[in-house]
């Protein structure tokens, strides 16, 4: 069986959106589109229709674009179980009100037992000094938390779940 991805919005983003002129978006731009080239293969690529949802918001030539990148994804469900999951791991300060969102993404990956999250959000997701309330808030919740990365973290994705 082949490690599962759930693929954020901001990745999606990165892979439709024109180059940056940004040197560090960019540089992200670029890795993103080397891991969907040489690794997405290796994996179970999943979204969900929160992610659907974001990438259909705004300049319409850019929606258009983005959901050319989600076109072949299969969707995971958003379950009552993940909501109430969401509200926990803001209620409990693992992510501020405004990243309800965020805390839906992590909580639908977990309930579907998602091997990693794969985003670009470092300021609510693939954040280290938050990983670990969000890990716990998760395992005591009764779910195993996804690892939370950027396509730069997740290479030699072949190896498969134990």
């Amino acid at each position: 069986m082949r490690n599962i991805v759930y693929v954020e919005t901001s990745v999606i983003s990165y892979l439709a959106a024109r180059p940056s002129r940004e040197v560090i978006t960019a540089g992200h731009q670029q890795t993103t589109h080397d891991w969907w080239a040489s690794e997405r293969n290796n994996f179970a690529v999943y979204a969900s229709p929160l992610v659907l949802r974001e990438a259909s918001a705004g300049d319409p030539s850019a929606v258009i674009a983005r959901l050319r990148w989600l076109q072949d994804i299969p969707l995971l469900s958003i379950t009552p179980e993940a909501e109430q999951l969401a509200e926990v791991l803001i209620q409990r300060a693992a992510l501020p009100a405004k990243a309800a969102a965020d805390g839906l993404h992590i909580a639908t990956a977990a309930y579907h037992r998602v091997n990693f999250l794969l985003t670009w959000n470092c300021a609510h997701i693939a954040n280290a000094i938050k990983r670990p309330m969000i890990e716990r808030i998760c395992r005591e919740c009764g779910f195993e938390p996804p690892v939370l990365c950027t396509p730069d973290e997740l290479i030699g994705g072949k190896l498969d779940v134990e």
